[in-house]
């Protein structure tokens, strides 16, 4: 079993990561925006993913994968891109900037279980033993 933080301001898609993850057998953890979800890996540095949305109020995504990727503790995490509103070039910005993978919005279900299987790698299949 993972800790997986969630990092999105909306609450539909909130809803739905929360219940993706949860079906996959992990504990999901909401923060409503980055500047949140920085705070809570910094207090608790134990998630072995993070589920992250781009526009977000107070600190996007986008500043939260450069801040955490600036933090040595931080270089192992695997980091989820969700969103909408991001061309191609944006996409290979966030990847450059050191997120592991990036999902489209709406969030499919199938499609962000396997990322989070993925991204998880040999160590969700630690987890999940």
């Amino acid at each position: 079993m993972a800790k997986i933080l969630i990092a999105e301001d909306d609450r539909i898609s909130q809803k739905l990561a929360v219940k993706i993850v949860e079906e996959l057998g992990h504990i999901a953890f909401v923060s409503p925006h980055g500047k949140h979800a920085y705070e809570t890996l910094m207090a608790n540095n134990d998630f072995d993913l993070l589920l992250t949305d781009i526009m977000m109020p107070e600190m996007d995504g986008q500043q939260l994968i450069k801040t955490l990727r600036g933090d040595q503790q931080f270089n192992d995490l695997p980091i989820i891109i969700m969103s909408a509103v991001v061309g191609i070039s944006d996409i290979s910005n966030l990847l450059k900037l050191g997120a592991t993978l990036f999902l489209a919005k709406p969030l499919e279900r199938e499609e962000l279980q396997d990322y989070i299987t993925r991204c998880l790698g040999d160590h969700g299949r630690h987890l999940q033993n």
